[in-house]
């Protein structure tokens, strides 16, 4: 983020401009997505890249941790030429007295490199200090015939320091928060400029052969600043396309399912006695209405069959599993479950939870614990439903195809 700086003399907030330094933050971040090998961009999921990018471009603020300060003393010698009160013969050389050097350290938080930049709001007097890895060092040395109160001079350059950092939050917290947006749009836009050359290179009808010289890795650039996160795992073998459920198409069977939850409010004495399969085939009659019968029941897939599942030509591009709540053991088995039949990119899945009789936050809590426990979790996702919750896993043995899991709870009649 910073260029060069000059440490030597001791003054804060005068070296470099910080917007400016923002401004080149936010345009290496979107270089780093320009320069990224296109297959390594198209293989990483957008919101790991993204994370990723926040997390290497973000500024983390500076914080004076005062409770941890110290401080130490030693006798030293002080060149008193400059004092004017003092008669000294020749002040064109150092004039040595004994004294005293007492040194307050305080330690911080947060990017040394913000001590040298000027923020918009900025004053003519700024504060002097040694930056000494993660602490503030404020020196005085003081003839032993001339004591000084050290504590009302410490006091104040702090005050000084604080000021200037507080000038600089604003700044800050305007660019850390803007980042994700910027990010996602920065992935999103060379994404589908690739994906659009693809499609226009595949319509040649010409086999295309990738050129000698095209960047098999990418190498992180090193620069001097907080610790560096590293990009996430990512093939840059060759990314094929692969149908997805489109989000708004996927909400509406959502919806659908969770219509069946009025009906059930309804008419309980029709679902008192009903069984998994009975209550699933409830369901397919609500989604076949509205997909064309191509909703079916039992349909076998890869490693085993699901409850339900959506094909769109010789595709699955939803599938649900049905099952009433026995406990998180028997919850964890139906994710498993439900992973194995899970094998593409970009996939839009289900559990459908039928409670009989146990407490609703028993479940609820159960249900967030065991898929926040599973192996192949990767993160929640913000989901506003009283009765559910969404989150994105990873198929298995490879962390880079993602599926959206949303679990329903429906309270079925006793």
């Amino acid at each position: 983020m910073f260029g060069s700086i000059d440490k030597s003399k001791g003054l804060l907030f005068v070296t470099h401009d910080l917007d400016y330094s923002i401004r080149l933050t936010m345009q290496n971040m979107q270089k780093e997505v320009e320069g990224l090998d296109e297959n390594r961009l198209l293989n990483t999921p957008p919101d790991d890249l993204k994370n990723y990018l926040v997390a290497k471009h973000g500024i983390t603020p500076i914080t004076l941790l005062r409770d941890q300060w110290y401080a130490d003393h030693e006798d030293t010698k002080v060149d008193v030429r400059h004092d004017p009160m003092r008669w000294i013969d020749d002040r064109s050389r150092p004039a040595m007295v004994a004294g005293e050097r007492v040194e307050v350290r305080i330690p911080y938080e947060g990017e040394s490199e913000l001590f040298y930049a000027k923020a918009s709001t900025f004053n003519l007097n700024p504060p002097r200090a040694v930056i000494e890895k993660n602490e503030v060092v404020l020196r005085y040395d003081t003839p032993a015939d001339q004591p000084r109160n050290i504590r009302a001079l410490v006091d104040h350059t702090l005050q000084e320091i604080e000021q200037h950092l507080g000038w600089q939050r604003p700044m800050i917290d305007a660019h850390n928060n803007s980042l994700p947006a910027a990010a996602e749009q920065a992935i999103r836009q060379r994404r589908e400029r690739l994906l659009a050359q693809s499609q226009r290179a595949e319509a040649l009808g010409i086999p295309i052969k990738r050129r000698a010289d095209a960047p098999k890795t990418y190498a992180l650039p090193t620069i001097k600043r907080k610790a560096i996160p590293t990009l996430p795992p990512a093939t840059t073998s060759q990314f094929k396309p692969e149908p997805a459920l489109a989000m708004d198409l996927y909400e509406h069977i959502l919806k659908v399912v969770l219509d069946m939850a009025l009906v059930m409010e309804r008419s309980p004495d029709a679902f008192k006695a009903m069984n998994e399969e009975a209550l699933r085939q409830h369901f397919l009659v609500q989604l076949n209405g509205q997909f064309e019968g191509k909703a079916t029941a039992e349909t076998f897939n890869m490693s085993g069959k699901t409850d339900i599942l959506l094909r769109e030509g010789d595709r699955n591009v939803f599938i649900a599993e049905c099952k009433f709540w026995k406990g998180p053991k028997g919850f964890g088995e139906a994710i498993d479950q439900l992973l194995g039949y899970a094998t593409w990119r970009d996939g839009k899945t289900a559990i459908l939870v039928f409670n009989r009789g146990t407490d609703t936050s028993t479940v609820l809590t159960g249900i967030d614990a065991t898929v926040k426990a599973h192996g192949n979790f990767k993160r929640a996702v913000a989901w506003p439903h009283e009765s559910g919750f969404r989150y994105v896993l990873h198929s298995n043995g490879e962390k880079n195809r993602e599926l959206i899991l949303t679990v329903l709870v429906f309270h079925v009649p006793q």
